[in-house]
C-alpha cells in the first residue's frame, strides 16, 4: 500500500513522516508535499493507494485536491487530517466520498490504525474485484457464443438495425460504422484435419487478432470455417486500406509456420449495416476458392468471373474454351469433406466458372460434369461406409440436366444430400466425443486449472469448434457444465460431511475460498454457509 502525505505544517509533515513506522507496517511512503498544487502532479506520478491530506492549505486546499483525486484516480482513498473541526469542512468532505476525517493533533498509533481500517477496506475492494474479473473471465465462452449469434443476424438480415445495434452494445460491441467489409479468413494446417487441434493455428490467430486491435475491427468466430472480420470505415478508401492491413497482418502471423496454408475472400464494401448481407455474400462466394486454390491468398469478390452467364444454349462447345485443368474430381472430394451446406452454390458457381467461359452453356458437357460430380460423391459414400444404393434415386436425369441452372440445382441437391449425411455422421461421432468430455471432467474436476483450452487439448480440438459442439450438444455451454457439476460436488459434500467450506472449495477445484463463495452464491442464490443450515433445518 503506497501513502502520500499533504501537509502544510512542516513540523507535523516531518513527525508523521519519521515518527510511524511505515514500512514496519507493510506501507510505502511514497511521497510528500506542502499543498495540493505541488501533491497533485506527484499524486498523478505515484497514484497511491491512500493519500493523507491538511484541508487548510494555501494555492489549493485539500477540499480541491480531493475533487481532483475522485474524479481522476477513484480507486484512492482520502483521509483528511485538519485542526479544524468545523462541521461544514467534515460534512463536505464526506459528501466528497473521503475515508477518515480525523481532527489534530493526532498520535502515531492512532493515525496509523486508521489507516490499517482504510487499507483493510482497499484488500477488500480489490478481492472482490479480482473475484468479478476471474467471473467474467470463466464466463467468456458465454460472450463468443453470443457475438457468434450477433455475427449470424447481421449477415442474414435477419434483425432490424436498432435491435442489432442493442445486441452489440450489450456485448460492448460499437458496431456504428460509414463503410462496412467482410473479411472471411481460415488459417489450416496441412497435417491436420479440419476438426483437430493445431498449436500452430491458434498462435497464427492469436498474433493476428493483437494486430487487428489496432484498427477498427470485429472479429468473429465461426468454428470450423475460421474467421470472419468485420471492418468499420469512414470512406470507402479507408476500408480498402484496412483489407491492405488485414493482409499484411496475416502475412505476419504466418510467420515460420511452413506448415500452415491461408486463404481469405474479401467481400464487397457496403455503406449501410442493413447491406452486410451482400457483403458476406460475395465474401462467401471469394472464400469457397479455397478449395479450389492451393496457395495462400487474400482474394477479393472483385477478382472473380462474372457468374454464369445464361447466354442461348448449345451443343457446339470447343474444347478450346475449356481448360482441362480445372476439370478436377478431387476439389470436389476436397469440398465433400470440408464444406459447409451454406457454402454449395457458391462453390459450384465457381467451380464451373473456372472451366472457362461459355463451358456451361453445353448440354453434353453438363451430363459430362454432372456425371463427374455424381461419381465423386459416389466414391466418398465407400469412404464413410454409406450405402450406395441410397444414391440411385439422384442419378442425374436429362430434365434436371436440360439447363444450366437445373444443373446447378440437380447438383446442389446431390451435394447437400451427402454432406447431410457426412454431418448426421459426424454428430454420432461427436457423442462419443462429448462422452469423453464428460469422463475427463468427472475425473479431473478438483484441479483448478481444468479449463476448456485444456479439455480441447486433450481430445485434440480447436476450444471454439469444442465449445460450439458441446452446446450444440448438451444444450449448455462448457463452462456452465463444469460449473454446475463442481457446484454439486460441494452441495454433496456440504450435505453429507463437516468439513469446513475453505476445505470443500479446493476439493471440488476452486483453490481461492472466497471466488468458491462468490461463485457458489451466483449460482446457487445463497451462500455455503446459509446451504449447509438450510439443509441441516
Amino acid at each position: 500500500m503506497k501513502v502520500f502525505l499533504v501537509e502544510d505544517e512542516f513540523v507535523v509533515r516531518e513527525g508523521i513522516k519519521k515518527n510511524v513506522d511505515w514500512a514496519g507496517h507493510g506501507y510505502d511512503f511514497c511521497g510528500e508535499a506542502s499543498d495540493g498544487e505541488l501533491a497533485w502532479p506527484m499524486i498523478q506520478k505515484e497514484r497511491p493507494d491512500i493519500v493523507i491530506t491538511d484541508i487548510k492549505m494555501p494555492f489549493m486546499d485539500g477540499l480541491e485536491l480531493t475533487a481532483l483525486i475522485k474524479k481522476e484516480l477513484p480507486q484512492t482513498e482520502v483521509v483528511i487530517l485538519s485542526g479544524y473541526a468545523e462541521f461544514e469542512y467534515a460534512q463536505e468532505a464526506m459528501r466528497m466520498g473521503v475515508a477518515h476525517y480525523l481532527t489534530k493533533p493526532i498520535r502515531g498509533e492512532e493515525l496509523l490504525a486508521e489507516i490499517d481500517v482504510v487499507a483493510e477496506k482497499i484488500r477488500q475492494r480489490r478481492q472482490e474485484q479480482l473475484i468479478r474479473d476471474k467471473y467474467r473471465r470463466e464466463m467468456a465462452e458465454n460472450r463468443i457464443l453470443e457475438q457468434k449469434k450477433l455475427f449470424q443476424n447481421m449477415v442474414s438480415g435477419s434483425k432490424k438495425m436498432t435491435d442489432l445495434l442493442e445486441d452489440a452494445q450489450r456485448l460492448q460491441m460499437d458496431i456504428s460504422a460509414i463503410w462496412y467489409n467482410i473479411v472471411l479468413i481460415k488459417f489450416s494446417s496441412i497435417r491436420h484435419t479440419p476438426q483437430e487441434y493445431s498449436g500452430s493455428i491458434l498462435e497464427a490467430e492469436q498474433k493476428l487478432e493483437e494486430a487487428l486491435a489496432e484498427r477498427r475491427i470485429l472479429l468473429f468466430d465461426r468454428n470450423t470455417e475460421g474467421k470472419a472480420l468485420l471492418v468499420l470505415a469512414d470512406s470507402e478508401q479507408e476500408a480498402e486500406d484496412t483489407v491492405d492491413f488485414i493482409r499484411e497482418k496475416t502475412v505476419e502471423a504466418m510467420g515460420k509456420h511452413t506448415s500452415l496454408r491461408y486463404f481469405a475472400g474479401v467481400g464487397e464494401a457496403v455503406n449501410r449495416l442493413g447491406s452486410l448481407p451482400r457483403s458476406f455474400e460475395t465474401a462467401g462466394h471469394a472464400f469457397a476458392y479455397r478449395y479450389l486454390l492451393e496457395e495462400n491468398r487474400f482474394l477479393r469478390c472483385s477478382e472473380l468471373g462474372s457468374g454464369l452467364v445464361a447466354e442461348k444454349e448449345t451443343d457446339d462447345f470447343s474444347m478450346r474454351n475449356l481448360d482441362p485443368r480445372e476439370v478436377d474430381r478431387n476439389r470436389v472430394q476436397v469440398f465433400l469433406r470440408q464444406g459447409d451446406r451454406e457454402e454449395i452454390r457458391f462453390f459450384l458457381e465457381e467451380f464451373f466458372n473456372r472451366m472457362g467461359s461459355g463451358a456451361m452453356r453445353s448440354l453434353m458437357f453438363r451430363k459430362y460434369i454432372a456425371m463427374d460430380v455424381y461419381f465423386a460423391v459416389s466414391m466418398f459414400y465407400d469412404e464413410m461406409n454409406l450405402d450406395r444404393d441410397q444414391l440411385e434415386e439422384f442419378a442425374p436425369s436429362d430434365r434436371e440436366l436440360s439447363t444450366v441452372e437445373g444443373t446447378i440445382g440437380y447438383l446442389s441437391g446431390l451435394i447437400d444430400r451427402v454432406l447431410e449425411l457426412r454431418d448426421r455422421s459426424a454428430d454420432n461421432r461427436y457423442d462419443h466425443l462429448i462422452c469423453e468430455v464428460k469422463e475427463y471432467i468427472e475425473q479431473n474436476y478438483a484441479d483448478e486449472h481444468l479449463s476448456l483450452q485444456s479439455v480441447s487439448s486433450y481430445v485434440n480440438f480447436s476450444p471454439n469448434h469444442l465449445s460450439t459442439i458441446f452446446s450444440q450438444q448438451t444444450g449448455m455451454t462448457f463452462i456452465r457444465y463444469l460449473t454446475d457439476y463442481r457446484m454439486n460436488k460441494a452441495k454433496e459434500l456440504l450435505r453429507c460431511t463437516s468439513r469446513r467450506s475453505a476445505d470443500i472449495s479446493v476439493e471440488v477445484g476452486y483453490k481461492d475460498p472466497h471466488y468458491f463463495s462468490y461463485l457458489f452464491k451466483k449460482t446457487q442464490g445463497m451462500t455455503p454457509t446459509q446451504y449447509r443450515s438450510h439443509k441441516e433445518t
